[in-house]
């Protein structure tokens, strides 16, 4: 992992240059990525326990190996390192972040509503929240949130992905969390898909021809589209239930993908496609 680590604030050095504008964003994206390494190395228990002997039911019947909404599980861990991250945005601007930071400490917000919330609020209550608020062009505790699980699912990740690989996952949402993708990767001479979980950092290949997220595979409402001059990068979209999704393509240069990098840096990119009606 500190190989991985060390690969990725590379490529964050590369885009402060070839992005001025993410610079801000990328320096916290290189704390987090620091501070995640930090807090993987702590972990000494299985936070999210799996049954092996019902992964292959899981899979085949499209459920992830981790579920929020039925399982209980022990957040302490997860709930310290959303603490040490909200010292992050702490140290740039004062005030919320360290209200909400106190507020988890004396059980005024539960920390497991918080992760309950990011994962089952509907799409349109979430965007409905974004519009109302000023000025919002990045949600840093929306980023934490989902971060604060990060290094405790890459555990699951890792000991379970390549068994979920031979089995076939068929969705487009994540097979270890269910988290629903933002971004992916073409790959190979086929043009082959693979979708990413930024709340695990798991990749699935997934049809090239299909929202991922409606199932939709009707080729004359999906589409996709690119910048000019920034061919490397492009947005799929479905015209039918108006959701995108960022995709990757360096296979002309040869150059090796970090999404989590990626994300951040195609900022633009969101802001285009939700400029274009898309969510």
């Amino acid at each position: 992992m500190a190989t991985i680590l060390k690969d990725s604030l590379r490529t964050i050095q590369s885009h402060r240059s070839l992005n001025p504008q993410y610079v801000e964003l990328l320096d916290i994206l290189e704390e987090i990525l620091i501070l995640r390494e930090e807090y993987r190395r702590k972990i000494k228990t299985d936070i999210f326990p799996v049954d092996a002997r019902l992964i292959r039911a899981k899979v085949e019947g499209g459920f992830p190996l981790v579920d929020f909404s039925h399982e209980d599980y022990d957040l302490s861990q997860p709930q310290e390192y959303f603490l040490a991250l909200l010292k992050i945005a702490e140290k740039r601007a004062p005030g919320e972040t360290g209200e909400m930071a106190e507020k988890i400490k004396n059980g005024e917000v539960l920390f497991s509503d918080l992760i309950y919330e990011s994962f089952y609020q509907d799409v349109e209550e979430k965007e409905l929240e974004k519009s109302e608020e000023e000025d919002v062009a990045f949600d840093l505790v929306e980023l934490f949130i989902e971060e604060s699980l990060r290094p405790a699912l890459e555990i699951v990740s890792s000991a379970y992905g390549d068994t979920i690989r031979k089995i076939g996952w068929q969705e487009g949402y994540c097979p270890i969390c269910g988290r629903e993708p933002k971004i992916g990767e073409i790959r190979g001479e086929g043009e082959n898909r693979f979708l990413f979980c930024n709340q695990c950092g798991f990749d699935w290949q997934f049809e090239l021809i299909k929202c991922p997220f409606c199932g939709n595979e009707e080729q004359q409402t999906l589409a996709y589209f690119t910048i000019e001059g920034d061919e490397h990068y492009r947005v799929d979209v479905c015209n039918k239930c108006k959701r995108y999704v960022k995709m990757v393509d360096f296979r002309q240069t040869g150059k090796k993908v970090d999404l989590d990098v990626e994300d951040i840096a195609t900022l633009h990119l969101d802001m285009l496609a939700n400029d274009e009606g898309y969510e």
